[in-house]
């Protein structure tokens, strides 16, 4: 059995010879040992938890099932034809959309920004980032309920404000053309502290001497900062990204409490159009179809930007 071993001998002070000690690394029993002991639970759950599901799921997905009984009336790829038919569908496609480009342009800026100006140690630092993390560990339920009553037209924090400037208050979840900007105000406010927590951690970890040297060399602050401080952020920039996307495709705790997917679906997303259609509604193999179809968005969203944004991390 191959075994590494790493001799190290010494001459002393007479020229003697120094006892050679041998220097084992881990051999292939004890590898093989742990993955023996660790491997099987952990496939055992991700097959029980995640492979079983998904392939129920496609298989529900070729019946025409209210979920009572045994699936019997077998309609092939019909489903996957009918979710594309239906409007919804596209209005939950493009809300999952404009929620990714919100994200990407407006909530991961405001996140680098704030880290770049709390990531130094000053006084109040550490009580301005807690109270900016504070949204992101509120759970997305209760910041639903919230905000319910935050853009209540009658009696809403939205409506004082309003009524306090003469101005008849707006109902924001009540109209097609608002109900999507309050959810989207919402998603900003509540995980853009997750990032800049992200962000404020790499900043810690990077080397200064390469930013003082840049300064040395007679980089002005904001040239060391594009330069210097943002290229050594971007592996935490693609992985913020990355959060964000898959983030956004599964949306649906906050969507739920304050709108429903409503009004007319005009808030709907991926994951509220599934449950509005699959389980509300009982139509089981059509809902089965929607997760199918969102699993294989975002499989295909991770591989294609782990292949060509990740490929070294």
């Amino acid at each position: 059995m191959a075994r590494r071993t790493a001799r190290v001998s010494a001459i002393g002070a007479a020229g003697e010879m120094v006892p050679q000690v041998s220097i084992r690394g881990p051999s292939w029993d004890g590898r093989l040992t742990v993955l023996i002991l660790f491997l099987p639970p952990a496939l055992l759950l991700f097959t029980l938890f995640v492979v079983l599901p998904i392939g129920e799921a496609a298989w529900y997905s070729a019946f025409n099932w209210n979920g009572f009984g045994r699936p019997t009336n077998w309609i092939g790829l019909d489903n996957y034809r009918f979710v594309p038919e239906t409007r919804a569908f596209w209005l939950a496609l493009r809300n999952n959309g404009l929620i990714i480009g919100v994200s990407l342009a407006i909530q991961l800026p405001l996140a680098l920004t704030l880290a770049l100006m709390l990531a130094e140690r000053f006084r109040g630092a550490v009580a301005l980032r807690m109270l900016f993390f504070m949204p992101y560990i509120l759970a997305e339920i209760a910041t639903g309920l919230i905000f319910s009553f935050v853009y209540d037209g009658d009696y809403g924090l939205v409506a004082s404000i309003w009524r306090t400037f003469g101005a008849e208050p707006p109902h924001l979840l009540a109209s097609t053309d608002t109900a999507m900007l309050a959810v989207l105000i919402v998603i900003v406010w509540k995980y853009f502290g997750f990032h800049m927590m992200l962000f404020i951690a790499a900043l810690q970890s990077l080397d200064k001497s390469l930013v003082e040297a840049a300064r040395i060399d007679g980089a002005t602050p904001s040239q060391a900062l594009r330069h210097v401080v943002i290229p050594l952020l971007y592996p935490t920039i693609r992985l913020s990204v990355f959060f964000a996307i898959v983030g956004s495709l599964q949306l649906f705790d906050l969507v739920m409490p304050l709108t429903r997917g409503g009004p007319a679906d005009s808030s709907n997303t991926m994951v509220s159009f599934l449950y509005n259609n699959g389980i509300s509604r009982m139509r089981v193999g059509y809902g089965s179809a929607i997760g199918v179809i969102l699993f294989a968005i975002c499989v295909t969203f991770a591989f294609t930007y782990k292949r060509w944004f990740m490929r070294d991390e």
